[in-house]
């Protein structure tokens, strides 16, 4: 069961103008279940995107890397199917994407580099190019601007419920609305995370600012969340601005126009981030590791993920098992080579577990196991080199984390 994750509530999640999303079943792996989502946006909008830094990166990243390079402020669609990847499918998982990505522009009639492809699902099957082309009309013929919360549920993998988020603010006079959806519950690892993410916002802005709001709400966001260390070969972080709210162009992020849009930007990309940690294959506890004290805020990162990716660690979460030892292991191994561990800080919630390196005097293990028994649980470490700090959100190894994972394709 996911960790404190309610259901998105369809009513809440606010249509942005200049966009309209349209859902449709293809058969692309399983019958009988929507599976391909277009989502249309008005001309004139911008859009902005960064993608996983895995090498081996499947067909329709490539597409879209391509396309945006020459047509970031023309897009008119994206297309999103579950259940394959199109991943190490080779020339012929290229050809699949761009029939895809064409067709829908051809009924659109538009330019095939203005649509922009994307895939989740199986890595090494070949797409199903022509039953996803063949529900093409349907998913035209069903779009709306409301259809956020159906179109989350048919980007879903192994998520146990859709994950959408909406925010609205005030910038001079105007109502500018931020919505976005992801999908994402296993292979979840920063830079980034085995996830598509797509928000959607009707203020006007500027594409070169577009690209660094795009960037910086990533790494705060989808950058800081991990639940089992594996990066994916498909994930797409989309930002979109359709221009339609009548707020003139934003085209710095440090004005208060860029500044207000950029928080709620992020707020609802956390948002997402933190419902992908919850919602984490056979997850049980949700985990924020803070790591303070750092020289460089890259070695705050380090720490961070050292204790998030430890599979003794996590197991000693999920079994409430305060064998705090292991904390303090991956400390060690993040790779500081003149870390001095007679400074080292360890807390659990508001226990203070170790002290300059050691365990702290007043510290009972009946109040690490009573903190590592809850299902929401901080862990803060300090350094003692500096004054930056970073977090990182994860979750627990749970036996259902391998049974999810063992019959992900049956």
């Amino acid at each position: 069961m996911p960790v404190h994750l309610p259901l998105p509530v369809a009513e809440q999640l606010h249509p942005v103008a200049g966009v309209r999303l349209g859902i449709a079943q293809a058969g692309v792996r399983k019958a009988n279940r929507d599976d391909v989502t277009v989502v249309l946006l008005e001309a004139g909008a911008v859009v902005s995107a960064v993608f996983t830094t895995n090498r081996f990166c499947a067909a329709p990243v490539q597409v879209c890397r391509t396309h945006l390079s020459t047509h970031a402020d023309a897009v008119r669609a994206l297309v999103i199917n579950t259940g394959n990847a199109n991943a190490g499918t080779g020339a012929l998982g290229l050809e699949r994407a761009l029939q895809v990505s064409g067709a829908l522009a051809q009924q659109l009639g538009v330019a095939g580099a203005q649509v922009l492809p994307f895939s989740t699902g199986v890595i090494m099957e070949q797409l199903p190019a022509d039953r996803i082309v063949s529900a093409l009309p349907a998913a035209l013929a069903d779009a709306q601007a409301n259809h956020w919360l159906r179109a989350a549920r048919a980007i879903m993998t192994t998520d146990t419920q859709p994950k959408a988020a909406s925010r609205q603010v005030l910038i001079d006079g105007h109502l500018i609305t931020v919505t976005g959806m992801a999908k994402g519950a296993g292979m979840i690892r920063p830079n980034m995370a085995t996830m598509l993410g797509f928000i959607a916002t009707d203020a006007a802005i500027a594409p070169a600012t577009l690209q660094s709001l795009c960037r910086e709400v990533a790494d705060q966001s989808f950058n800081r969340v991990t639940v089992d260390g594996d990066t994916s070969t498909n994930d797409s972080f989309v930002l979109m601005a359709t221009q339609c709210s009548g707020l003139p162009t934003i085209d710095a992020l440090d004005t208060p126009q860029g500044q207000a849009l950029q928080a709620a930007v992020l707020a609802v990309a956390q948002e997402l981030a933190h419902a992908m940690v919850r919602d984490g294959e056979g997850a049980t506890k949700f985990i924020t590791v803070q790591v303070r004290g750092g020289q460089t805020q890259d070695e705050c990162l380090k720490v961070a993920y050292a204790i998030a990716h430890s599979p003794l660690v996590k197991t000693a979460f999920f079994a409430s098992d305060p064998n705090l030892g292991r904390i303090l292991a991956a400390v060690g191994y993040a790779g500081i080579l003149d870390l001095d561990q007679s400074l080292i800080e360890l807390y659990l919630d508001e226990v203070h577990v170790a002290t300059r390196g050691g365990r702290h005097p007043d510290y009972a293990e009946a109040d690490g196991a009573r903190v590592m028994a809850q299902a929401e649980i901080k862990v803060t470490v300090d350094l003692g080199r500096g004054t930056y700090a970073d977090t990182v959100w994860t979750c627990d190894f749970s036996h259902d984390y391998v049974t999810i994972n063992a019959d992900y394709r049956s």
